[in-house]
């Protein structure tokens, strides 16, 4: 009938474990949408949000292809800010 300190407050929090599918996914859709914009598709709170969370997505892939995704998504950075 009534909740336990053990009901509300687990002496285990919860884990998330990202899929690295889902993930991979994702970043690849924004780096599509990068490789097919002439010009930068985004605008400045957009692109700030990409570029914090792209990094951190990484993380659940390994190292090796997290390292070229990151190095594929600053190139296209790069590339946008020039035209």
């Amino acid at each position: 009938m009534f909740a336990t300190q053990e009901d509300l407050f687990p002496a285990e929090p919860a884990s998330y474990a990202p899929d690295p599918e889902r993930v991979r996914g994702k970043l690849n859709a924004v780096l599509s949408e990068l490789r097919q914009a002439e010009t930068m598709p985004w605008d400045r709170k957009k692109r700030a949000y990409h570029q914090l969370l792209f990094p951190q997505m990484t993380r659940s892939l390994p190292e090796e292809e997290a390292a070229q995704l990151k190095l594929a998504f600053e190139a296209e950075l790069q590339r946008l800010n020039a035209a």
